[in-house]
């Protein structure tokens, strides 16, 4: 009934009345979904973010989507993530497969020309951020991953002693 008063009334109409119903729509299929949907980004959650923008936007600019296409689109994108993300958890060759792992770019105060290479860094990078995190010197850095959504982890050496258990997962380790 709203869908075709909007329809048949002028585009400003239009986009206020399904625009609106569809951003409701997505609240309610994203809390549905739960919080894994929209987390920390890495290339895949990127690309659905994206893809849920882009769909979003599409219902509300076009008269030639109904609301229900578009639901339903939402929907299929939130279905699959909860699905892949689903199974990532349960498979680690899955996990890796969706998500890459992490790169070990510095470790013990040294640099890891080939890693950093392979992984498009440069070495002001990484200086950067090791000065985001206070430090001034490279020699005082136990390791610098660069993490799956792009971010960088820097571990400052501590005098414990103790193992690195947190890079159990990291590439070059």
């Amino acid at each position: 009934m709203i869908c075709e008063f909007a329809s048949s009334h002028h585009p400003l109409v239009h986009t206020l009345a399904i625009g609106s119903l569809s951003y409701l729509a997505l609240i309610v299929l994203l809390r549905l979904s739960g919080k894994r949907t929209l987390s920390k980004w890495n290339a895949f959650d990127f690309v659905v973010t994206v893809a849920l923008g882009s769909i979003l936007a599409t219902v509300l600019l076009s008269t030639d989507v109904p609301l229900a296409q578009g639901v339903v689109g939402l929907g299929l994108l939130i279905g699959w993530q909860f699905v892949l993300t689903w199974l990532s958890v349960r498979s680690r060759p899955f996990q890796q497969w969706i998500k890459g792992h992490p790169t070990l770019l510095l470790w013990q105060g040294e640099l890891r020309k080939d890693a950093l290479r392979r992984e498009r860094i440069t070495e002001g990078e990484v200086r950067a951020a090791v000065r985001s995190k206070g430090g001034a010197d490279l020699e005082q850095v136990a390791a610098i991953v660069l993490e799956t959504d792009g971010t960088f982890s820097v571990i400052m050496q501590t005098s414990s002693g103790r193992s690195a258990s947190a890079l159990a997962d990291v590439q070059g380790l």
